[in-house]
């Protein structure tokens, strides 16, 4: 089964990612590396949405979530995991 986070932005998600992309990309770089998280990033034109698929449960997501700096300096507007019924693929 797969988790996908859905992350809702702020609207000027591009001038305020610069001062905490680093520390965001560790996290989900250090995920991706122990093979919880297998794809990860935001939607463009707007961007107002990222979309993270994760192999792990809902509490190590929400672990992520906690951790993300995104999240705790307001990037993040809102935030959603739902299961996703993988079909094909």
């Amino acid at each position: 089964m797969y988790l996908l986070l859905e992350y809702a932005l702020v609207d000027d998600y591009l001038e305020r990612r610069a001062a905490l992309r680093d520390e965001h990309l560790a996290l989900a770089v250090a995920a991706h590396d122990r093979g919880e998280l297998l794809l990860a990033g935001a939607l463009p034109d707007p961007y107002d949405r990222a979309l993270l698929i994760w192999t792990v449960d809902r509490d190590a997501v929400e672990r992520f979530v906690e951790q993300d700096p995104y999240v705790s300096n307001g990037l993040v507007t809102g935030w959603t995991i739902r299961p996703w019924n993988v079909v094909v693929g």
